[in-house]
């Protein structure tokens, strides 16, 4: 029964490692107290992950070139609780200012930047699954701009992950990468966690989003599916490329790296 007791740790702390990169050592930790204070971890665990998460990791990771997201900003903000809460929303402080004052154009008319996984706020290479690159501090996932259906401006978007939600669901680069063996290529379709269906793409806000980004000197690659990168006029812009068939698709956000 021991046995199985440990295996059962170690696995919920090599899932929380994988999904925030801070929780396993909040599970570990609260472990350790629960048997030295006879307290239940149930009630230990919540209380240090919040306070971890909300006092101690921000500053710290601040030593290892990383800054937190906003959380609540007039135009800077995650798409729901789960990035922030999970670690996720931790960039450099290049990359931090750029968001900030792309959010402020006056150009985005009212929308907010919604942003969706950024990177962990540790060590340059963890992986910050399922992404391939959201490893260094420099890259960010950013959701496309929507209206309801009468045209109205929204800061809501089609899928409760920001993902999942294709601008158009039939693309022939999808069919030719799952064809050339790249199965994952649409997952993400699997992934929305629940969606709204009365949202219409705006493309031509989200096209002035991707412009107001390229704007900034630091940016250095911007990842669009390719067919829309025609549809939104933006073939001139060589920042703007295929992100190959070994990621994911990108017609429901946007990918940002800086240099």
């Amino acid at each position: 029964m021991k046995l199985i007791k440990y295996l059962g740790h170690a696995t919920i702390i090599t899932l929380l490692t994988v999904l925030t990169q801070v929780g396993g050592l909040v599970w570990l930790l609260a472990l350790i107290l629960s048997y030295k204070l006879k307290r239940k971890k149930r009630y230990l665990f919540p209380l240090l992950y919040l306070v971890f998460n909300l006092v101690l990791i921000p500053p710290m990771a601040k030593t290892f070139g990383r800054e937190q997201l906003p959380i609540f900003h007039k135009t800077l903000e995650p798409i729901n609780w789960f990035y922030p809460l999970t670690f996720r929303n931790y960039v450099t402080p290049e990359l931090k200012a750029l968001l900030i004052e792309a959010s402020k154009s006056s150009q985005l008319n009212a929308y907010k930047i919604i942003y969706l996984d950024a990177n962990f706020p540790f060590i340059d290479g963890f992986p910050l699954l399922p992404h391939r690159s959201h490893n260094d501090g420099k890259k960010i996932d950013i959701a496309f701009l929507y209206n309801i259906e009468n045209g109205t401006i929204t800061n809501n978007k089609p899928s409760n992950s920001g993902y999942g939600i294709f601008v158009n669901s039939d693309q022939r680069i999808s069919r030719t990468c799952k064809e050339l063996g790249y199965w994952h290529y649409d997952i993400t379709k699997y992934l929305t966690f629940g969606s709204t269906k009365n949202l219409k793409f705006n493309q031509k806000g989200t096209a002035q989003l991707i412009k107001e980004l390229l704007s900034h000197s630091e940016t250095d690659k911007i990842f669009i599916e390719p067919y829309l990168k025609n549809n939104l006029v933006l073939n001139k812009y060589s920042k703007i490329r295929f992100h190959g068939c070994q990621a994911v698709r990108h017609d429901d956000h946007i990918h940002l790296q800086i240099k």
